[in-house]
């Protein structure tokens, strides 16, 4: 199988890539690198069935050939996490809404499956745990540009859905929560790696609000075993489904947890939302998937726990820093 990775040398792409090439298949990467990197994809590039291309969705000649070539298009690339999203609005709606317009459109020439990534952001204010894929959603005012991605990434679903339904351009849109592991990156706002590199750092550990607002992690290989199932799946076409695990966890609870974990002497310190995004900045309370849906179509459910997670990241993150250490050595025995 061929496969077109839009975001390939991102966090979740480079994971994607790696799997779909240790069994066998063509990967194609197209990534701007601008929230990605080349260094996720630097151990794969030996591969001679791995393609990658440095450039953006907005190149349609590129996009169309590289569409044309492929059977399956998983579609990642998008603006994401939170502080992006409060600092960027205008790009996190333009990147969200016409990347996948483009995509959406290049796969309809030649009805190539496309499997599109939503966000648990999508069900907002709601209070109904856990969030079923049929449930209402509850976005909070336009004038609160914290759900402004929220909107883009439903305004993608229902793109995604208007193709499958009026032009039968077969779709499946997987609602992922909380994806972390080894080379996801904090720069955005992402809880766990912020938490995690603070914790080694013994620098204090930043609680944004309470604290008692909670989440579901998802080990990054677990996410990817839920993809590849449902692309593998003609059963999901059409089909809008949760990938995340169950296990909820209040990001006060994360905090003192990763603190442990690592032996850190870090003090816990909370910060007012306000201060830390934006007057005004609302937050939901709960984020807890259902995924019976995804169990009835693959068999699965993403199981692995919250700590065996918090030490694959903190063993990562202990690896990372070791192999800047050699470079730095190697650099000053060549001076």
């Amino acid at each position: 199988m061929r496969f077109l990775i839009t975001g390939g040398a991102g966090f979740i792409g480079s994971h994607l890539a790696e799997r779909l090439l240790d069994r066998g298949d063509r990967v194609v990467l197209l990534d701007n690198l601008s929230t990605g990197s080349v260094e996720n994809i630097r151990h794969l590039k030996s591969s001679p069935r791995l393609q990658y291309h440095l450039d953006n969705i907005e190149n349609r000649q590129l996009l169309a050939e590289l569409v044309d070539d492929a059977d399956v298009i998983v579609h990642l690339a998008a603006a994401v996490g939170v502080k992006l999203i409060v600092e960027s609005p205008v790009r996190t709606i333009e990147t969200n809404v016409n990347g996948t317009q483009l995509i959406l459109e290049a796969a309809c020439k030649k009805k190539k499956l496309v499997v599109t990534t939503s966000t648990s952001e999508v069900y907002g204010k709601s209070t109904n745990i856990p969030f079923r894929e049929d449930a209402d959603l509850v976005l909070g005012p336009t004038t609160k540009g914290r759900w402004s991605y929220a909107a883009s990434k439903a305004l993608d679903e229902f793109l995604a859905l208007s193709y499958w339904k009026e032009k039968k351009l077969p779709v499946v849109i997987v609602r992922l929560f909380n994806t972390v592991g080894p080379r996801q990156t904090g720069r955005y706002g992402m809880v766990l790696p912020n938490f995690i590199k603070s914790a080694l750092e013994n620098s204090p550990i930043h609680i944004y609000g309470s604290g008692k607002q909670s989440r579901c992690f998802c080990d990054v290989r677990d996410t990817i075993e839920g993809l590849i199932r449902l692309m593998d799946n003609g059963r999901a076409i059409g089909e809008v489904v949760n990938v995340g695990n169950t296990e909820e966890v209040t990001i006060e609870d994360l905090a003192f947890r990763v603190k442990t974990r690592t032996a850190s002497s870090s003090a816990i310190e909370y910060i007012p939302y306000d201060q830390a995004y934006e007057p005004g900045f609302e937050d939901m309370m709960r984020r807890v998937p259902c995924v019976d849906k995804l169990f009835a179509l693959t068999g699965f459910r993403p199981q692995t726990s919250l700590n065996e997670i918090i030490d694959r990241v903190t063993a990562y993150f202990h690896k990372t820093a070791e192999g800047i250490e050699r470079g730095r050595a190697a650099a000053v025995s060549a001076d």
